[in-house]
C-alpha cells in the first residue's frame, strides 16, 4: 500500500511537470500569429485557439498538481520522456486541426505534427507553396523545437520545479554519453547547448539570406536545417532555388548539425577545435560521410544523370541530407538511379553523432559494433588472448556493448515489422521499405508511392508511421521499458 501511495505521488509530480511544460510550450503558438500579421493574413485564429486550449489545460494541470514535491526516479524519467513527446505531438496538431484554410483530416493533422516535432519532415501536403506563411513558419518551428531545442528547454526549466532533471536528461541522452555531464548543474548545460543551437541557426539563416533566399525562406530553412527536420517552404525543397551555392550551404550546416553539440560546447570552452576533430566518433562519422559522398557523386556522374559539377554538388548535398536524416532535397531526388536512392536509404540508418539533432542509430553505435567485430575476429585467431573494445584509449564496458547490440537488434526487428505492416496494407516492397526508413530514422523523404508526399498513405498506414516516427525519435527503448511487465509503475 505504501509503495502504491508513493507511486501515485510520483505520478502527480510527473503530471505537474508535463502540465508545466505544456503551458510553456503554448506560448510558441503565438509566434506564427506574428508572422501572419506581418503578411496580412486574416485567419490567424487557429493559433490563438490552440494557444488558449494548451495554456488552459497546461495551467489547470499544473495548478491541480502543484503540491507535488517528489523526486523523480529513473522510471519516472522514462515516463516523462514518452508523455513529453505524446503531449507535444497532440498539442502541436491543434493549429492544423483548427485552421479551416487547410481542410485536412484529423489523421493528416496528427501525422504532420508528429512528423514536425520528431524532426522527420515527411509532409501530407501536396502543394506546399500554396500554404499560408504562418503555417509554413509553424512547420519549421515544429522542427526547431522538436530538435535539440525543445529537449534542452525542458531540461533547463526542470530545476525550477524542484525535480530531478538529470533523470529526464539521462533517459533522453542515448548511448555512452548517458553518464557524462558537461557542467555541474544540468540547467547550465541546457542553457549553453540552447545558445549553441540557436547561434548555429542564426548563422545558417544569414548564410541562406546572403545566398539569395528571402528573409522568410531563410528563416524557415535555417530552423529546419539545424534541427535536421527537413520541412521546407516549397514543394521542391531546396531544389526550388536551382542554386549550387544554397545546396552547398545546406550541406555544410546539415553536417554541422549532425555533430555532437556537447563537442561544440567543449570547443568553445577550451577555445580550440581539438575536442571536435580529435573525437573518435566525429572522425568515424566524417569518414563514412566522405565515402558515401564519393560513391553518390561517382554514380551520378557514371550514369550521366548530371554533368560533372552537378554530380558533385547534388551528391554532396543529398548524401549529407539523407545520411544525417535531414530530409531537405534537390536535383529531382528521389527520382535518381535506384541504386543511388537505395544506397542513401540504407545510409539513413547510420545518422550522425550522439548528442546531435539527427535520427538513425548514430555513428557511435556503428563504431562500437565495428570495434566489437574486430575484437571477435582477433579472439577467434587468438582464443587465449584477452581483448577489450575501446574508443580511443577508453575501454567500453560490457553493459554499454550489450545495450548497443540490443538496440541494433530491436531497431532492425522493428523496421522489418513495420515493413510487413505496410505490405499487409497492400503497399509494394519499395514503397514499404522507403517509407519505413524515412519514418523510423526521422529522415522524411519517402520512396515509391511516398516519394512526393505522404498524403498518399491510407489512414491506417499514417498512424502506423506516426508510431514509427515516435519510436525512432525516442530510440525505441524508453517505449519498450514503459510497456514492459517489469516496469510496474504501481
Amino acid at each position: 500500500m505504501r509503495r502504491r501511495r508513493r507511486s501515485y505521488e510520483n505520478l502527480r509530480t510527473v503530471v505537474h511537470l508535463c502540465s508545466f511544460l505544456v503551458s510553456i510550450y503554448s506560448v510558441t503558438m503565438l509566434f506564427p500569429v506574428l508572422i501572419g500579421l506581418v503578411y496580412g493574413e486574416q485567419d490567424i485564429y487557429a493559433f490563438l485557439g490552440a494557444f488558449l486550449i494548451a495554456a488552459t489545460l497546461g495551467t489547470l494541470g499544473a495548478v491541480l498538481s502543484r503540491n507535488s514535491k517528489k523526486q523523480l526516479r529513473t522510471r519516472d524519467g522514462f515516463l516523462v520522456a514518452i508523455l513529453f513527446w505524446l503531449f507535444f505531438s497532440a498539442f502541436s496538431a491543434l493549429p492544423l486541426i483548427l485552421d479551416q484554410r487547410l481542410n485536412i483530416s484529423f489523421t493528416d493533422a496528427v501525422f504532420e505534427s508528429v512528423s514536425g516535432i520528431t524532426t522527420t519532415g515527411g509532409s501530407v501536403f501536396k502543394d506546399i507553396d500554396a500554404l499560408p506563411r504562418s503555417i509554413l513558419y509553424y512547420r519549421a518551428q515544429l522542427n526547431f523545437f522538436g530538435g535539440l531545442g525543445i529537449i534542452v528547454l525542458a531540461v533547463a526549466i526542470l530545476p525550477v520545479l524542484g525535480v530531478g532533471g538529470a533523470k529526464l536528461y539521462q533517459s533522453e541522452a542515448p548511448g555512452p554519453l548517458k553518464e557524462e555531464k558537461l557542467r555541474p548543474r544540468i540547467a547550465d548545460t541546457a542553457k549553453h547547448l540552447w545558445l549553441i543551437y540557436s547561434g548555429l541557426a542564426l548563422v545558417c539563416g544569414l548564410a541562406y539570406l546572403i545566398a539569395g533566399m528571402s528573409w522568410f525562406d531563410a528563416l524557415c530553412h535555417s530552423l529546419s536545417t539545424v534541427s535536421l527536420g527537413g520541412f521546407s517552404s516549397h514543394s521542391d525543397s531546396l531544389g526550388y532555388y536551382n542554386s549550387y551555392t544554397i545546396e552547398l550551404i545546406g550541406a555544410l550546416f546539415t553536417t554541422s548539425a549532425a555533430v555532437s553539440f556537447p563537442l561544440y560546447f567543449a570547443a568553445l570552452y577550451r577555445r580550440s577545435l581539438m575536442p571536435i576533430v580529435g573525437n573518435k566518433e566525429f572522425q568515424f562519422f566524417i569518414l563514412v560521410l566522405g565515402l558515401l559522398i564519393l560513391a553518390t557523386c561517382f554514380e551520378l556522374w557514371r550514369t550521366g544523370f548530371f554533368d560533372p559539377l552537378g554530380s558533385v554538388v547534388h551528391g554532396i548535398f543529398l548524401a549529407a541530407s539523407v545520411m544525417t536524416d535531414n530530409g531537405l532535397a534537390a536535383g529531382g531526388y528521389p527520382n535518381w538511379p535506384s541504386q543511388v536512392v537505395l544506397l542513401l536509404l540504407g545510409a539513413s540508418f547510420f545518422g550522425g553523432c550522439v548528442g546531435s539533432t539527427c535520427g538513425g542509430i548514430k555513428a557511435m553505435r556503428f563504431l562500437l559494433m565495428y570495434r566489437q567485430t574486430s575484437r571477435e575476429i582477433k579472439q577467434l585467431i587468438h582464443p587465449n588472448a584477452t581483448y577489450s573494445t575501446k574508443v580511443g584509449l577508453s575501454p567500453v564496458s560490457e553493459r554499454v556493448m550489450r545495450s548497443v547490440s540490443s538496440l541494433f537488434f530491436v531497431w532492425i526487428a522493428l523496421t522489418c515489422l513495420l515493413v510487413l505492416g505496410l505490405l499487409a496494407l497492400d503497399y509494394d516492397f519499395i514503397t514499404a521499405f522507403g517509407t519505413v526508413a524515412a519514418c523510423i530514422n526521422n529522415m522524411g523523404i519517402g520512396y515509391g508511392a511516398t516519394a512526393a508526399t505522404f498524403g498518399e498513405l491510407t489512414p491506417a498506414a499514417k498512424w502506423l508511421m506516426c508510431a514509427a516516427m515516435l519510436f525512432g525519435r525516442l530510440e525505441i527503448f524508453p517505449i519498450l521499458v514503459v510497456f514492459s511487465r517489469t516496469f510496474r509503475y504501481f
